[in-house]
């Protein structure tokens, strides 16, 4: 495993972090373990979740997520091996049973954070993340950008104010954002800088061969800033492996469970699904293990979060460690990038 220093924080995260949004739905506890105590004895230390989780949310399951991550830590004694990461919510009609007047201010990130402590079974989060912005925004594959001077959201001075406040009582260590913009990420570092609040170590955003807006603005910040990317569904929610090619629909995956999840289906990218799966065919790779190379090698990456449901998928994403792209294959994926740029958003 290799190790990346994520931001300017002291935090020391494995290359490919392990996501955990199938804990308490797709997985049991007893799947969560295996997984969890694979990852780790691979080399895997970051583990990601989000007081919403599982995926789809709903109010039956979720911070099922949580608490298999707590009840395995609690069991195997582990906590000071792993750096934990989870986020706090932000507002919208699928997460409005989780409190009234959901955003980021101190009350909402306060209840947040108990919340996900008292879950976890722990005292402090390593890296705390706000899930989305909870101003009039892009992210979750928005196109267009309509400003609405109504909705600012939570004036980011007192979201960092009380998030600096939990730092220094000792629940949190560092701070991140996630599905947030250049603009959302440059704000936060400003403010940091000018007084003196906790700075932006990590943005957790997608990042995938089917979509790279990343590198259209946010790149430059992250290396010029030293922030750390934290690319999440770097197989396009499996459609990258292959295994959703000509509409077929493997009983128990993701798209079979939830067909609503379309996002990286549209035309163009199933078009560019299938160059890519060629091309791995051509030079005898696996697809998927192709695709989060490609991730693995980029350089504003913090970490690769990988999510499965079957050890052997984790297997096989883990072992995406060992391939190195030639110069060769890196030209061939550029060239489709170039036919079928960020089709997926």
């Amino acid at each position: 495993m290799d190790y990346l220093t994520l931001g300017h924080s002291d935090l020391e995260v494995s290359r490919i972090a392990l996501g955990t949004m199938t804990f308490g739905r797709q997985n049991s506890e007893a799947e969560a373990f295996e997984q969890l105590d694979y990852a780790l004895e691979r080399g895997v230390n970051l583990i990601d979740a989000a007081e919403m989780y599982p995926v789809p949310t709903a109010a039956e399951f979720q911070g099922r997520t949580e608490t298999c991550i707590g009840n395995w830590m609690r069991q195997r004694g582990n906590r000071e091996r792993v750096i934990l990461a989870t986020k706090a919510t932000g507002p919208g009609e699928m997460v409005s049973y989780l409190r009234p007047n959901m955003c980021h201010d101190a009350r909402n990130l306060r209840l947040a954070i108990e919340g996900s402590l008292q879950r976890l079974q722990t005292d402090y989060i390593d890296l705390y993340q706000l899930h989305w912005p909870d101003r009039s925004t892009n992210f979750f594959g928005q196109l267009g950008y309509t400003h609405d001077p109504t909705n600012p959201g939570t004036p980011l001075v007192e979201t960092l104010t009380v998030l600096g406040e939990l730092v220094n009582e000792g629940k949190i260590r560092h701070v991140g954002l996630s599905n947030d913009t250049p603009w959302g990420t440059m704000k936060c570092l400003q403010l940091s800088e000018q007084l003196g609040l906790p700075r932006i170590v990590s943005v957790q955003n997608p990042y995938s061969l089917l979509n790279r807006t990343t590198e259209v603005g946010l790149a430059e910040v992250l290396l010029r800033e030293q922030v750390g990317l934290l690319a999440y569904s770097p197989l396009g929610f499996g459609v990258l492996t292959g295994k959703y090619a000509d509409g077929a629909r493997p009983e128990g995956s993701r798209l079979a469970l939830f067909p609503d999840y379309r996002r990286y289906l549209t035309e163009q990218g199933q078009a560019a699904t299938e160059s890519y799966l060629q091309l791995a065919a051509e030079f005898a790779l696996d697809p998927a293990q192709m695709a989060l190379a490609y991730v693995n090698s980029r350089p504003f990456l913090g970490s690769n979060i990988i999510g499965a449901t079957r050890m052997g998928q984790l297997q096989a994403n883990l072992d995406s460690l060992e391939l190195t792209l030639s110069p060769e294959l890196l030209a061939r994926i550029e060239a489709i990038h170039q036919r079928y740029p960020n089709p997926c958003p």
